[in-house]
């Protein structure tokens, strides 16, 4: 809402000059019909210089996908965005950029509202975040499978040492069965952290019986003043799943809010459809979101950011593979998962993408 009494083209003017995001006007011919100051600071040219000049020429080298941009500028309100496209300015500086466009409709005329941000600086703030969560998820791997390891590989000296001395055949039968029985103790361990080696068997399903069955076995356990509460979309169509695996994942993702809350909560499954999902890498699609949101005290920080890792948890006796286990199910689908959390709120989000 403006207000008319005080507005004026000069003043719509300076705040786009002030933007401190590269603001640029583009023509469907990609030529340039108006840029802001910051374009002129991010390509090192005067602004005269960028009037009237095709985009492509402002660069010795540019991979900003302005096909791409062109096939999106032909929808009314859809963004398209470019992360990390590879730019070299006129003046040899190279850069990486996160490109933003969209079209806008201005008397009668259509153009391309493109922004671009420099994004070095966050890149590299986010490789050496990454490396450091990457380390301690690392450090913690190792700790828990030398945890896991241990055990039986102790009950297995131990079994091995009787057997060297003990004559009589029923003991040494008894022996022979604990070192079968720790062996298959450290296979089935190799083969949790292998993560499911089955093909998901896919089938049309409504999602919402499928969700009723992780209720139903959720309720059961529901030992706490816990309440399950459901809020469900009934315009949503039968999706090309493997039920049980999905129901795998839900349930997985229930239980974990439940042991959090200890002294009693809500959990909510939600039901939506996403028609503008953004996959990482890959282009938008119509999904289907799964939400699981609880109002318990939140993931610990430490290990928020290597959640999805293996032997990774916080649970006494945890673990630590049911949420690896679960993205790997969920990229078997071609889908997503992710998790944002704080204190007081914790929700995943599942994205499923329709099947075409």
């Amino acid at each position: 809402m403006i207000n008319n009494k005080n507005f004026s083209p000069e003043l719509l003017d300076a705040i786009w000059q002030n933007q401190t995001t590269a603001v640029m006007l583009l023509d469907k011919n990609f030529t340039v019909f108006y840029a802001n100051t910051s374009t002129s600071e991010l390509l090192g040219l005067a602004t005269k210089r960028l009037l009237e000049q095709p985009f492509d020429t402002l660069f010795n080298y540019h991979s900003i996908d302005l096909k791409r941009v062109a096939q999106f500028s032909l929808i009314d309100g859809v963004d398209c965005q470019q992360h990390r496209a590879d730019v070299v300015f006129s003046d040899s500086r190279h850069a990486k950029v996160s490109v933003n466009s969209r079209r806008i409709n201005f008397k009668g005329t259509a153009y391309i509202l493109l922004e671009c941000r420099q994004t070095d600086d966050e890149i590299k703030h986010d490789q050496a975040s990454n490396q450091m969560h990457q380390y301690q998820a690392a450090r913690n791997l190792i700790r828990g499978l030398a945890h896991e390891i241990k055990n039986p590989l102790g009950g297995i000296r131990g079994a091995a040492q009787l057997l060297q001395y003990e004559v009589d055949q029923q003991e040494r039968n008894q022996c022979a069965e604990l070192i079968i029985e720790q062996a298959d103790r450290l296979r089935e361990l190799v083969d949790r952290l292998l993560g499911p080696n089955q093909l998901p068997q896919k089938s049309y399903v409504n999602i919402h019986q499928a969700l009723e069955s992780v209720v139903k076995l959720s309720t059961l356990d529901n030992c706490s003043n816990i309440e399950l509460k459901k809020d469900y979309d009934p315009s949503i169509p039968n999706v090309f799943i493997d039920q049980s695996k999905i129901q795998q994942v839900v349930l997985n993702i229930v239980r974990n809010a439940q042991q959090a809350l200890t002294e009693g909560g809500e959990i909510k499954i939600k039901t939506r459809i996403n028609h503008q999902h953004r996959r990482p890498g890959k282009a938008p699609k119509k999904a289907l979101l799964i939400q699981i949101s609880d109002n318990g005290p939140g993931i610990d920080h430490s290990i928020r950011e290597t959640l999805f890792y293996p032997m990774i948890t916080n649970k006494e006796g945890g673990s630590g593979l049911g949420l690896s286990i679960a993205q790997t199910l969920i990229d078997q689908h071609d889908g997503y998962i992710e998790c944002d959390s704080w204190p007081g709120h914790t929700e995943f989000n599942i994205y499923l993408p329709f099947a075409d």
